[in-house]
């Protein structure tokens, strides 16, 4: 094997939990070819097969499951980690009903919660999770639904919380939500699957036991984040979950996968989901 390619996104709990991979600070057999981009863009690539490797949307392993399992570490799954809608001014829920709603990508989990929530049948406009607070501002549209950090600068642009989808979905199922997960090519086999899942859990591990080395690969990556969001972003989305799904974590990807299907009048996946 020449290489594998490996996509994952800037946000801080993904860099530190590729760290080490992607500075060599942990052994690895092959060399590996990465691309830092959105979650939108890895889903679109992942979809496309353009990808050995990548983080996704949990909500887009239904479109990729003849091709890609879903591996038991490096994803982003949760209790209290979910998308927020948020307006300009304070008003309810229910009054969005037909109102245009940005979100951070059709194939993301996000704009899947909007849907499986039920009461909105707006327009939903799709961009950039980073331009949805300032086009809530500007009243390019009329509420947004914010990811990663956005859960804890919105105050700062004014803006209100109006539903937290992921205690809507935590309320509704009884599981933690799955936000992201690391899929791999089927047809590399069992074996690298099973390897490389144990090389990101290592990977993060390292990270875990040396942050402040990690830090600068982190905060270059990160933006315009401050020092205390990025802690909270990795602390809030990096969780024993990252280590190892589990049985909790398989039957919550499993479930969103189910709703998913039941939404669209598509017939549930054979497939299973992880590498086995």
């Amino acid at each position: 094997m020449n290489q594998l390619t490996l996509g994952y996104s800037p946000c801080p709990n993904d860099t530190f939990i590729f760290y080490a991979l992607a500075n060599k600070r942990i052994e690895f057999p092959f060399p590996l070819d990465i691309l830092l981009a959105d979650v939108e863009m890895l889903n679109r690539r992942v979809g496309q097969g353009g990808l050995d490797i990548s983080k996704i949307s949990a909500s887009a392993a239904l479109g990729i499951l003849d091709d890609y399992w879903l591996l038991r570490s490096g994803g982003a799954m949760g209790r209290g980690c979910g998308p927020l809608v948020v307006t300009r001014n304070p008003v309810k829920f229910e009054e969005l009903q037909e109102s245009k709603i940005a979100t951070p990508g059709d194939m993301t989990t996000a704009s899947l919660l909007l849907r499986l929530e039920g009461t909105h049948r707006g327009l939903r406009v799709p961009m950039q999770f980073d331009r949805i607070m300032p086009a809530v501002m500007a009243g390019e549209v009329d509420a947004g639904v914010i990811i990663h950090e956005g859960r804890w600068v919105y105050g700062k642009y004014g803006l209100h919380m109006v539903l937290d989808l992921g205690q809507w979905w935590e309320s509704h199922t009884g599981l933690p939500l799955p936000l992201g997960a690391i899929a791999i090519r089927r047809s590399l086999g069992s074996r690298v699957a099973g390897f490389v899942e144990e090389k990101i859990r290592e990977s993060l591990r390292y990270a875990q036991r040396n942050p402040d080395e990690a830090w600068s690969y982190i905060r270059r990556h990160a933006q315009e984040m401050s020092p205390e969001v990025i802690g909270l972003h990795i602390g809030t989305f990096v969780n024993e979950f990252s280590i190892e799904a589990g049985e909790e974590g398989e039957r919550a990807l499993r479930s969103l996968v189910d709703a998913a299907c039941t939404l669209e009048n598509r017939p549930v996946p054979d497939q299973m989901l992880f590498w086995s």
